[in-house]
């Protein structure tokens, strides 16, 4: 993600607007149609503000203990109408629930707690992780 990890700082994506756009760039030169976003972490920063803005162009929403979930008002997250499965580790005592308070306004979301996984729950017990959200992909089909 520019501006995270090694990557230089990128005024492009200092404001949520800015994410966004660089969230719907990237989508389009994949040429990506209503895909399935999963939004691990810190990816919130991006997935979020594309969500509330840009939300009808997802299939499906899937926040694994994202960041940024305090930074919107339940009114916001309750206009979306995105299919979402909220995801966490039942060892994440922080940014799991934290996300959960905000996340569960998301009118018609799923939540699935992943057992004995921390923060990376996909990578704690990733045949769980992934048997969650392949029952979720199923139901959108």
């Amino acid at each position: 993600m520019p501006g995270y990890g090694n990557s230089p700082p990128a005024e492009t994506v200092a404001t949520a607007e800015g994410r966004v756009a660089f969230l719907d760039h990237v989508l389009q030169e994949l040429g990506m149609r209503r895909p399935v976003l999963v939004s691990p972490s810190m990816s919130g920063r991006f997935a979020l503000p594309f969500l509330l803005a840009r939300g009808e162009r997802l299939a499906g929403f899937v926040p694994v203990a994202p960041v940024g979930t305090k930074d919107y008002a339940a009114e916001q997250y309750r206009r979306v109408q995105t299919p979402t499965l909220i995801l966490y580790g039942d060892r994440d005592t922080s940014l799991g629930p934290q996300a959960l308070q905000s996340l569960q306004h998301l009118p018609g979301h799923r939540v699935a707690v992943v057992p004995n996984a921390g923060h990376a729950c996909y990578r704690d017990k990733p045949e769980d992780f992934h048997r969650a959200l392949l029952a979720f992909l199923r139901q959108l089909e």
